[in-house]
């Protein structure tokens, strides 16, 4: 696919990956890409899944481990950043309790917060660099966790540590599921018990609240933990719940009210305010990390929700990404209702609070869209180089959550 110029780039449809396959050469290049039995209906989940097929697949590890090996940039820059984060290190000690809280009175999420971390960056270890007291590491902090994590409390905020420990947890567990120490029944039941009906309640009923008084992110973070239960889990139900909702749900996090308005800026550029922009700039990126987990899985699975309702996602990153660069978007005013009885609310400007914030989501953008695709996401690319590269995780960007919203590492994983 050749590189499109500016001005062309946001008339493209949606791209169907497994229409990609079907056209590619049959069934030869689609066991190339691992996806030879995907369901072939728009919005099921697949016939065979993908494993590992998270965040990461199969082809992801062994390049970022044959270049590594290789002492090759900027993969080898990336894994610096792992190897010198303190929450890689296989002498990390779990914390794993029955309760977690977070809001109000009591809170305790950063023991979890911080533990998957450490399990994520182990299992990274494991698995690009080989290391056995990794593996061990990663292991054991989750068979701890998923034997003894038994509920999640503390005000709203608990849908937030639902929706965002959740998806994260499970994508740690999908690195270290063919790891003989690694109790896979355990995680797998403890996520569907603890997890996952928190993530369905706030979906469903949005904590009693008006349907729009949620910003993005808290949907979007119980999208994804739903979509990653339902690939560890093997959950079909789970799975297609997740993208159904991702693509026409009723709050904040389905793609249309994510990006309610479309703009083409001056040189040509596809554009999408995001819907947190009039509100501050942390939120917006982190809006970034939690959707884009949500296409890299399905994508991984075979559904190519990057592309999605004519790349309104890549219209929105755009967006986020250059006003964040400091330059000036369009804003329309955004409206919605509040509380319980959708008191009306607006925004008028986009919110220059927190402007240009660093967080590791911009990777995972720009290696879809402009490697894998060859489309000009000039924005997205200015983020990532000039801002960004190479990408740490969690422990990387501050000891509050904000830090850990985002698993991170995509210069190692993703660089192309």
């Amino acid at each position: 696919m050749s590189r499109t110029s500016p001005h062309q780039h946001h008339h493209t449809g949606e791209l169907s990956r497994r229409g990609l396959l079907k056209t590619a050469g049959g069934l030869t290049a689609a066991v190339a890409l691992g996806t030879a039995s995907a369901a072939t209906t728009a919005d099921a989940a697949p016939a065979t899944w993908t494993h590992p097929g998270m965040l990461h697949n199969a082809g992801d590890i062994n390049r970022a481990k044959v270049r590594v090996a290789a002492g090759t940039d900027p993969w080898l820059s990336g894994w610096n950043k792992l190897v010198a984060n303190s929450h890689s290190r296989s002498t990390w000690t779990n914390r794993a309790t029955a309760t977690i809280i977070r809001g109000g009175t009591g809170e305790n999420y950063g023991l979890l917060y911080n533990d998957i971390a450490a399990a994520y960056q182990n299992a990274l270890r494991w698995k690009v660099g080989g290391t056995e007291a990794n593996a061990v590491c990663a292991a054991g902090i989750l068979n701890a966790w998923s034997r003894t994590l038994t509920s999640i409390g503390g005000n709203a905020d608990r849908f937030l540590a639902a929706g965002i420990y959740g998806w994260q947890f499970a994508n740690a567990c999908e690195l270290m599921r063919d790891y003989a120490g690694f109790d896979l029944a355990a995680a797998q039941e403890m996520m569907a018990r603890v997890f996952y009906p928190m993530n369905n309640s706030f979906l469903t009923n949005h904590n009693d609240a008006c349907i729009t008084n949620y910003w993005a992110n808290w949907d979007l973070c119980n999208t994804a933990s739903i979509l990653a239960i339902g690939i560890l889990n093997q959950d079909s139900a789970k799975y297609d719940q997740a993208v159904t909702y991702f693509k026409s749900g009723a709050g904040n996090g389905s793609i249309a009210h994510a990006v309610p308005y479309l703009y083409t800026d001056s040189d040509g550029y596809a554009l999408g305010q995001w819907q947190e922009s009039g509100r501050d700039q942390g939120h917006t990126v982190m809006g970034m990390g939690q959707m884009g987990a949500i296409c890299e899985m399905a994508w991984n699975q075979g559904d190519d929700l990057y592309s999605y309702d004519s790349r309104r996602f890549m219209k929105g990153a755009q967006y986020v990404a250059k006003y964040n660069l400091g330059q000036d978007v369009p804003f329309t005013t955004y409206t919605w209702g509040t509380g319980q009885n959708c008191s009306q609310s607006s925004q008028t400007v986009v919110s220059a609070t927190s402007r240009g914030q660093v967080r590791p989501v911009w990777a995972m953008l720009h290696f879809h869209y402009n490697r894998r695709l060859s489309l000009d996401d000039k924005y997205i690319s200015a983020m990532y180089y000039n801002l960004v590269a190479p990408e740490g995780g969690g422990g990387d960007y501050g000891t509050t959550s904000g830090g850990f919203d985002q698993l991170g590492f995509g210069t190692l994983m993703y660089a192309k």
